[in-house]
């Protein structure tokens, strides 16, 4: 009779296991980005297909690869990450009247969002820094292949999606949002950017992920 029981309840037992797994790799994904910091912005107002927000000023580190997104993924990863994590001068001011001094390296704190931006098989990859660095006391990257470079206060439209950010997906949503911008007679100033907020091993269906372009006020 108890086997009977149990194996009339093992499809039960794996429907129940099976959900306890999604929920729990679906709350794993939501507190790994809940405490990243992503770079201030003022939502303007929300349009059909697209929202239009404002961002304060804030800098990134940048680098230049080439092919295609899938192919381009571990070198900007490898540069980015080297920087981030190791390969970086740190700048502290030792008294009023001497020189800055080059110290040991400093980890810089993850940030989101990863920006990707260009066309064909010459792309920029962007990773934010953190607020509380300026220009001046950000470490140096020690790789010149790595650039940090301030970017000005600005208007984008952005449109959100989640699950997976194919190459045809992102170019399908960047003309979307461009066709939705010329409607609204709304002036773009760069090409689409595509935005990545989640580390690859989210949930998919908690993936943030974002096609965005700089707009004129």
């Amino acid at each position: 009779m108890l086997s009977k029981y149990l194996s009339m309840s093992t499809p039960l037992m794996i429907i129940v296991i099976i959900i306890v797994l999604l929920f729990l790799w679906s709350l794993g994904s939501t507190l790994v980005v809940r405490n990243i910091e992503e770079p201030s912005y003022t939502v303007v107002e929300k349009r059909k297909g697209y929202e239009i927000r404002d961002y304060a000023p804030y800098i990134v580190a940048e680098v230049e690869v080439t092919g295609s997104r899938s192919e381009s993924l571990n070198q900007w990863f490898r540069l980015l990450a080297d920087y981030i994590f190791w390969n970086n001068t740190k700048s502290s001011p030792i008294a009023m009247t001497a020189p800055v001094a080059e110290s040991a390296s400093e980890p810089v704190a993850m940030t989101v969002p990863v920006m990707e931006q260009g066309t064909g098989d010459t792309r920029r990859v962007t990773f934010s820094m953190p607020s509380k660095y300026t220009m001046e006391t950000l470490p140096k990257p020690n790789n010149s292949a790595v650039t940090l470079r301030e970017i000005p206060a600005h208007r984008v439209a952005v449109t959100r999606f989640s699950w997976y950010a194919t190459n045809g997906r992102v170019a399908r949503l960047q003309s979307d949002l461009l066709a939705a911008l010329k409607r609204d007679s709304i002036k773009t100033l760069w090409t689409p950017a595509y935005a990545g907020y989640n580390p690859p091993f989210s949930a998919p269906w908690m993936q943030r992920q974002e096609v965005m372009v700089d707009i004129m006020k």
